[in-house]
């Protein structure tokens, strides 16, 4: 599937963003630089990624990684930069018009957060008009769900990792719970326990039916982010979340090969070896053993992923056969395979020994 390429050819009323009053963000979630374990491929894959060129969504994931990691200046460098090419409708990290509508929003935490750490009204102003744009401005269906692009509408598997983070985090736990709800509706196949990739409200079917690796792996790790950032109030909706994480890593371990990897198309050993997704699961494990809402039996499982996906960086600090961009349909490299080696190793750091 041509990604970006694709995106090329393919609500709350009221309140002023001036108002929109972000609560303080869990300080959990950026470790401090001292806490971290020393490790060089940790260095040189993010040192890989940093030379990487960006979109919105890949600035933003790689941002998360950063600050997961606790690499405060780094994140706050990245906001800054998301920040220099912001659209008139409030989109952050703008680099082309790909016709993102929810990709934007991957820059939405580490934004926020930077703000709150620096006191920088420009960088308020940021996720203040992000937020903005997804409570009143984003295109949607007519029961609220995002459209992942504005030239069609369709809903991609990939804005569950791009928009409801961004709304829990930003006092939107709600509306970050309604759009969880309202992917998994349209694009979640019971059967399978496993995410189909695009849902096309014109065609009234799918735009792309395939169970994407990396579409489940988005599916995961943001609903695990979602998961982290609700408030105490609302324990009953943490259960929910919590089956709802388990299903789809069951979905994807039902197809694990080997080697600790996934084929790109889950359900299809014809398509290739793919590493991501195998670093999106690890990630989403070791955060769930840690928050106890999966068990310890799920660990050998993610550190298999991770050994798998460690021999697969290079000399360089790339991480090879992932999903690779730009058209995201052979193994190579991308920004979001180098982004989520590391928020696998800070999810490993923060589980410990």
């Amino acid at each position: 599937m041509k990604r970006r390429d694709a995106m090329k050819g393919l609500m709350t009323a009221g309140v002023a963003p001036a108002a929109l009053g972000f609560p303080r963000l869990n300080q959990a979630a950026a470790q401090p630089r001292a806490a971290r374990t020393a490790d060089p491929l940790i260095d040189k894959v993010k040192t890989a990624m940093l030379t990487m060129q960006r979109h919105a969504w890949e600035q933003g994931v790689a941002a998360q990684a950063l600050l997961e990691l606790g690499e405060e200046d780094l994140v706050t460098l990245m906001a800054k930069e998301a920040m220099v090419r912001v659209s008139d409708d409030g989109r952050l990290g703008q680099v082309s018009d790909n016709h993102g509508v929810t990709d934007p929003g991957a820059n939405g935490e580490a934004v926020l957060h930077a703000a709150l750490r620096t006191g920088d009204a420009k960088l308020r102003a940021g996720a203040d008009g992000m937020l903005d744009y997804f409570l009143r401005k984003a295109p949607r269906r007519k029961d609220g769900t995002l459209y992942h692009i504005d030239d069609k509408p369709q809903v991609w598997i990939d804005s569950m990792y791009m928009a409801p983070p961004f709304l829990a985090v930003a006092g939107r736990p709600e509306e970050a719970l309604k759009q969880v709800e309202g992917f998994r509706r349209l694009l979640w196949n019971k059967e399978n326990r496993l995410f189909s990739h695009i849902w096309d409200d014109a065609r009234n079917d799918f735009g792309r039916k395939d169970f994407w690796g990396v579409g489940n792996g988005w599916a995961a790790a943001g609903m695990t982010r979602v998961l982290r950032a609700l408030p105490d109030r609302m324990a009953t909706e943490k259960k929910r979340l919590e089956a709802y994480i388990r299903d789809v890593v069951e979905g994807c371990l039902a197809h694990q090969r080997p080697d600790g990897l996934f084929h790109n198309v889950l359900d299809d050993p014809k398509t290739f070896a793919e590493v991501n997704l195998a670093q999106m699961l690890a990630y989403t494990i070791f955060r769930g053993v840690k928050g106890g809402w999966l068990g310890a039996g799920y660990r050998a499982r993610a550190d298999r992923m991770r050994e798998a996906a460690r021999a697969k960086v290079d000399a360089l600090g790339l991480v090879q056969d992932v999903c690779g961009s730009p058209t995201f349909e052979a193994p190579g490299t991308a920004t979001e395979g180098q982004a989520f080696f590391l928020l696998m190793e800070a999810a490993r750091r923060d589980l410990g020994a």
